[in-house]
């Protein structure tokens, strides 16, 4: 379990990052082409970026299952 969650989110790049762990990964891409899972050398879900986070407002709830 992460000791620590960081959210991030650039305004201008209207970008949204949530990292559970601080450690070397990759983005991976998911089921929906707004959201990347960020994954541990190892196979592990580190955290999860959105695109385009604002324009979530206006549409159904965003939902993706991420791969463990």
């Amino acid at each position: 379990m992460a000791e620590a969650v960081t959210v991030w989110y650039d305004k201008e790049g209207d970008f949204l990052e949530v990292l559970f762990e601080k450690t070397k990964g990759f983005f991976k891409e998911t089921a929906n082409d707004a959201v990347m899972e960020k994954v541990s050398q190892d196979g592990r879900v580190i955290g999860f970026s959105i695109l385009k986070v604002s324009q979530l407002q206006e549409q159904q709830p965003l939902s993706v299952v991420l791969q463990q």
